[in-house]
C-alpha cells in the first residue's frame, strides 16, 4: 500500500509487522460480518458485541464488569454502558460528528463516560494544560486532513494518545478504547462495531499496558509493539465477534 509522504503517521505504517498484523485482523472481521447470522442477524450480535466491550473497558480503568441494580451500579462500568449504547452498531451521529469534528465526538465521549465520575462543567473539557490541548489539536486536524493510513494504525494511534495524554484526568481508558471503536467502524474495517478487541486487552492487560507504555515513549520498537498490540485486538476482537454469531445462529436452529 502507497500512503502519502506528507502524512505524519506513514512511517508507522511502515513499521515490521504493523502491516501483517492489520491485514490479519482485517481479514477475520471480514469473515465475522459475512457469518451466516451477521447477514441480517448483525444487530443483535451487535448489541452482545457492546455489552462484552463495555464491561471490558470497565475492568480496564478500574470499575466493575459486573452488571447490577440501578442503585448500586458501578460508576465506571455505568459510563463505559453509555459510551457503548452510543456506539453500537454503528451509530450514525457519533460516526458523522468524528468525520467532522473529531474533537467533539471526542469531548461527547467523555461526557457519557464519566457523567457519574466528576462534576459536570468538566465534563468533556480537557485539563487547562498547554501541551495537552495542542497534541489533541493535532490529532484532531490530523484525523480531518485525510490521513491515509489503513484504519488499524489510524484507531491504534488515537487510541494511545488518549491514554498517554489522560487529557480528562477521569474515564480517559474508556474514551481511548472508545475512540479505537469509533475510528473502525467510521473507516469501514468493522462497520457494524461486531468485534470486541476489548476482551483481549482486557485479558492482557499486563502487556496490553506495557505496549501503551511503548506508545508513550515514542520510539521505534514501542511504537511497533504498541500497533501490533492492537491489532493483535482486533483480532482477537473479530474472533470473539465469530463466537457470537455463531453461538446465535445455534440458539436460533435450536427453537
Amino acid at each position: 500500500m502507497v500512503v502519502a509522504q506528507s502524512d505524519p503517521l506513514a512511517p508507522l505504517a511502515e513499521l515490521p509487522g504493523v502491516a501483517a498484523a492489520g491485514d490479519e485482523a482485517r481479514e477475520t472481521l471480514g469473515r465475522a460480518h459475512r457469518h451466516r447470522f451477521n447477514l441480517r442477524g448483525w444487530p443483535a450480535s451487535a448489541g452482545e458485541a457492546s455489552i462484552r466491550a463495555a464491561r471490558a473497558s470497565s475492568v480496564l480503568d478500574g470499575g466493575s464488569m459486573l452488571l447490577a441494580n440501578a442503585g448500586d451500579a458501578d460508576p465506571i462500568l455505568s459510563g463505559a454502558l453509555r459510551v457503548a449504547e452510543a456506539l453500537e452498531g454503528g451509530a450514525t451521529s457519533l460516526v458523522g460528528a468524528w468525520q467532522r469534528a473529531p474533537l467533539q465526538a471526542i469531548a461527547r465521549l467523555h461526557a457519557l463516560a464519566a457523567s457519574d465520575l466528576t462534576d459536570d462543567d468538566r465534563l468533556g473539557r480537557p485539563r487547562g494544560d498547554g501541551d495537552v490541548a495542542r497534541r489533541l489539536e493535532l490529532l484532531g486536524d490530523i484525523i480531518t486532513s485525510g490521513t491515509r493510513v489503513p484504519a488499524h494504525v489510524l484507531a491504534a494511534v488515537a487510541h494511545g494518545e488518549i491514554l498517554t495524554l489522560e487529557p480528562f484526568g477521569v474515564a480517559d481508558g474508556v474514551v481511548a478504547r472508545a475512540v479505537s471503536r469509533l475510528i473502525t467502524i467510521n473507516s469501514g474495517l468493522d462497520p457494524h462495531g461486531l468485534g470486541v478487541p476489548e476482551m483481549y486487552w482486557m485479558r492482557q492487560s499486563g502487556d496490553y499496558k506495557a505496549s501503551a507504555r511503548g506508545f508513550a515513549s515514542g520510539t521505534p520498537d514501542g511504537l511497533t509493539a504498541w500497533l501490533i498490540h492492537s491489532s493483535r485486538g482486533l483480532h482477537a476482537g473479530a474472533r470473539e465477534a465469530l463466537g457470537i454469531a455463531q453461538a446465535m445462529a445455534e440458539q436460533g436452529s435450536a427453537k
